[in-house]
Order: C-alpha cells, then structure tokens, then sequence
C-alpha cells in the first residue's frame, strides 16, 4: 500500500497546555483509536478516509502528560471488522487497557470468545462515518448487535446522530445490555439543549439505560480552543444522571473530510488533549462526580478490577 511520505505530515496531537486539577488515580480515557502500520495491519477496503498513523508509544505519551492511567481503545471505521490493530495497542498498555470491536455477520462466536479473553468488552456500530441515517437500516443493525453480545455482559456502542437516537429510543429503553453513545450522542453544541432529540437522549441516560461519552468536543463545536458551547450539553447529561458519564479524548483525532479520494492520506486535527481535559472541572466542578466520570463509571463499564 502506497502512503503519502509521513514526514510531510503532521504526527498525531501531543498535549500543550498542563493538566490544571487533580486526576483521581485509575482514571481511564474511554474513547481513542490506534491507527498501525498498513504494511502490518492493512486498511479496510471499504473505508470513506485514510487517516495518518497513530501508535500505542504516541498513546503513552499522551496519557502519561495526562495522568491517565487506564485506556479504552476502539476499533476505527478504516479497519472494517479487523480490530488486530486494536488489540496490538491493548497488548502494549496491558491490564490498564480494554478494547470495543467491530464485526460482522462474518464474526464467528469463536471470535468473540478469543477477544473476551484478551479485554474486549463491547461492540461499536459506526452509522456516522459510514452515513447511515435511516432508521430501517438502523434499528436492524442495532438489534442484531445486542443478540450477539447480550450472552458475554458487552455492551454496544454507537456513534450516531441524535436523529438516529429517537429513532431507536424504544429499542435502547428495553434493550438487555448497556448501551453507550459516543460524542455527545451526536448533539450540536451551537443549537443548544433544546435541539430535535437532545431530550431523548437525556431521558435514556437518567433511566440508566444509555451511557454517554462526553468526548470529542471539537466534533460537536467550533468554538475552539476551549468549546465553550459544549458545557450546557455536558452539565445537562452530568445532571440527568452521573452514573452513566463517562470521558474520552477522541485520540488521535482522525479527521474524515468529504471530496478527498479515499486513499489520500487525511491529516489528523491538531487538538490540545491537555486544554480539553481542563474543561471537564468546568463541566463538573465537583471532584467527587469527575471521580465517577474518570474512574467509577468506566470500571464498571468496562470490568476493569
């Protein structure tokens, strides 16, 4: 596989900005990607973008400026239902890391039996990146995820939008298996908690059915650096329900932009993990509640001891 030279582009985000308030100890960042070499861990086929390299060293780097202990490493849509790069970042954090997996109808039973041993802990249905906004495709999609984990206590994970969340409200409300949504469920910081589906989301995270990863903050913003506009929607899903917050960074930031060809080489966002941590005080000023967002949430989540 032909890369563009990797010298000519950006390495993945390092922190710049300090940490400025107490990170509890076996506090994890729940939601990062490892993006290994393609001579090693080839590419998916039928991605939408090819993103920059990203390994488990830099991932170290970055949670050790940090003062993040534990990891959850997620299977990104440009590997399609091979998560061995994932597992390859697991391997080199050890105890501290757990792993969300892609898969297919192709998965075989004896698949997940091998990952549950190895830290995996639930299942991701990508409907953003690959455009799925359509309900019909959705709630199927969704249904067929919860059978083939609710037998190994996983959980599904979506990345979705809130359009998508309404429409499957009553599939998440009497699902057997927890259910996480990524980045802000998809919410638009710039239109508010009032926005289309906002409500159904907070209702699904206060009934304790659905889990939220306030992450990502750029993706729901553009109010860089500190994304001010993303704190009404942190508070009101803190305040529906703290139990089922949880934190990530969205490491190394892969940035999938519309027109490119999809073997060109997209470089990945530039963000300052270390000032976006810092808004989490903002969001939360109580250090017993970033407690349970940093530590006793993900745990539990995601079984670690």
């Amino acid at each position: 596989m032909i890369m563009t030279n990797r010298s000519a582009l950006s390495k993945a985000a390092q922190p710049s900005t300090p940490v400025n308030f107490d990170i509890p100890a076996g506090a994890c960042d729940c939601h990062t990607h490892i993006h290994g070499d393609p001579m090693e861990f080839p590419f998916f086929a039928g991605r939408v973008y090819t993103p920059e390299l990203a390994s488990p060293q830099e991932m170290s780097a970055l949670h050790k400026a940090l003062h993040i202990e534990r990891v959850v490493i997620v299977t990104p849509s440009i590997y399609g239902p091979d998560n061995s790069s994932t597992l390859y970042g697991m391997k080199a954090r050890g105890a501290t890391a757990r792993g969300v997996a892609v898969i297919d109808d192709n998965t075989p039973e004896s698949d997940l039996d091998a990952m549950n041993k190895q830290g995996f802990r639930g299942i991701r249905l990508n409907l953003a990146t690959s455009g799925v906004n359509d309900p019909t495709v959705g709630r199927p999609r969704f249904t067929a995820a919860v059978e083939r984990v609710k037998a190994r206590g996983w959980h599904v994970q979506l990345f979705t939008s809130l359009a998508m969340i309404s429409a499957i409200k009553d599939l998440v409300a009497t699902s057997p298996v927890p259910v996480v949504f990524d980045h802000f469920g998809g919410a638009e910081a710039a239109l508010g908690v009032d926005q289309p589906g906002f409500a159904d989301l907070l209702e699904l995270v206060k009934s304790g059915k659905a889990y939220v990863k306030i992450s990502g903050a750029y993706r729901a913003s553009k109010l860089g650096p500190d994304y001010a506009d993303v704190a009404p929607l942190a508070k009101a899903l803190i305040a529906a329900n703290v139990d089922r917050i949880v934190w990530g960074t969205d490491w190394p930031h892969p940035d999938s932009v519309p027109g490119r060809k999809v073997t060109d080489v997209t470089p990945l966002l530039q963000i300052d993990d270390g000032r976006l941590l810092n808004q989490l005080p903002v969001w939360a000023p109580d250090a017993a509640i970033r407690n349970k967002i940093l530590v006793d949430n993900p745990a539990r989540l995601y079984g670690f001891g």
